[in-house]
């Protein structure tokens, strides 16, 4: 599975982003999909996930409320939606596939990664 990010750039605090990250591969909907970041001297931490069909979502307590998941299989595609957007939300956002049978937050369970893409918040 290769894995493409996009939709990243410059916002102000409180404003919102819409995140892309589109699969190639006919198993796309096999994988369970998330979200990590990575801000400059920090480790990458989970942001979100969704199971296969995108009946489950999970989310980092940091983004609850305010981010969303949501994947559209047949466009090999998972979104992250994000509103109500803080500095402290400024990263590098990266997509990423798992062949597991349930929900890992753990960056280690994802095989496959995408480039990531710049989210910068401005206060």
């Amino acid at each position: 599975v290769q894995l493409q990010a996009s939709g990243g750039g410059l916002v102000q605090a409180g404003g919102s982003l819409r995140l892309s990250c589109a699969a190639s591969g006919r198993t796309f909907s096999r994988y369970y999909m998330g979200w990590f970041r990575q801000a400059p001297g920090k480790e990458r931490e989970f942001v979100a996930a969704i199971s296969w069909s995108g009946g489950s979502t999970y989310y980092a307590d940091s983004v609850k409320g305010r981010f969303t998941i949501s994947r559209d299989n047949a466009k090999n595609t998972v979104y992250l939606q994000m509103n109500s957007l803080k500095p402290e939300d400024a990263a590098v956002y990266y997509c990423a596939a798992a062949a597991v049978v349930s929900h890992s937050d753990d960056a280690r369970d994802y095989s496959y990664w995408g480039q990531g893409t710049q989210v910068t918040v401005s206060s």
